[in-house]
């Protein structure tokens, strides 16, 4: 179970989610029908999802293992600080998840494998050192999140969609601002910013899918209920800056990139992609009654 902690379980399925998404995309640019994907295809997919999986749960095992001294004294609930797992053993399973994620995007091609040892080394960048700037924490965790769509968008051996991980990297810039007051609150200058961050965002998505598809009318519910579901706790924290409303932000954050990615999936490959990406959402919700996400 200390394992499983380090892992982070409820956020896993916004990694695939991203995965499935940026397959869409990819796709869809090359005018290739996800609907009719051949067997070996859909292997080729679902190899990535494993793959971003993995890197995802080893980069938060090791973000674990880099903030173990500070976790002792604020978060001395976590696997680590609390006993359950030691630092050795977080760190070598830690590694050991990222370099299998390594491994697995390598069978898709070599491009792929390419884009997940850079994943891996942004991810290692942000444990170690980058976290502890303001500006270049929040600026790296979102390459690594950015990274991690450009891996699905590259399945077809391209790198030309590398722009669209843009989006994602400013969400996740937005969300690690939020998180700065996790433990002491009094982060209302961050929330503005992340609320300006996540309109822009916002804005952004729509634009694309207006110029580039004729699927807005479809993707817009979508865009409407990931709108509602970030803003109203951003809202709220911004109201009541403490740092259980902040937590519930970032929760919040983290959670509708299932949304976002079903966002994508609706206006580049079809509603029954969306909403299958979108089933991932109650399986995280459900994963955050036995596990936590921050």
């Amino acid at each position: 179970m200390g394992l499983a902690r380090l892992a982070r379980p409820a956020n896993l399925p916004t990694a695939a989610a991203d995965i499935i998404a940026g397959v869409s995309i990819g796709y869809y640019f090359f005018e290739k029908e996800l609907s009719s994907a051949s067997l070996a295809d859909i292997q080729q997919i679902a190899f990535l999802v494993f793959s971003s999986v993995f890197l995802y749960a080893g980069g938060v095992a090791l973000n674990d293992v880099f903030d173990a001294k500070l976790d002792a004294v604020e978060r001395p609930e976590r696997a680590i600080p609390s006993g359950v797992v030691s630092v050795k053993m977080a760190s070598l399973y830690g590694v050991v998840l990222l370099i299998i994620g390594w491994v697995v995007a390598c069978i898709v091609s070599s491009l792929t494998g390419y884009i997940a040892m850079a994943l891996a080394a942004a991810i290692i960048l942000y444990d170690a050192a980058a976290k502890k700037h303001g500006f270049f924490g929040p600026l790296c965790m979102g390459i690594c999140r950015g990274l991690n769509l450009f891996l699905g968008t590259a399945i077809l051996g391209s790198t030309s969609l590398w722009w669209i991980a843009c989006i994602p990297i400013l969400y996740i810039f937005a969300i690690t601002l939020i998180s700065r007051g996790e433990v002491h609150g009094d982060n209302k200058n961050h929330i503005v910013l992340a609320g300006l961050l996540y309109a822009i965002v916002i804005g952004s998505l729509a634009f694309i899918m207006i110029k580039e598809t004729d699927q807005m009318h479809i993707a817009s519910p979508f865009l409407l209920l990931f709108a509602f579901l970030i803003f109203k706790p951003l809202i709220k924290a911004y109201q009541e800056n403490s740092p259980a409303h902040i937590k519930a932000a970032v929760k919040a954050g983290v959670l509708s990139l299932v949304v976002m990615n079903a966002c994508w999936a609706v206006g580049f490959g079809s509603i029954y992609i969306g909403l299958a990406v979108l089933v991932l959402l109650p399986c995280a919700l459900l994963l955050t009654k036995l596990f936590a996400v921050t």
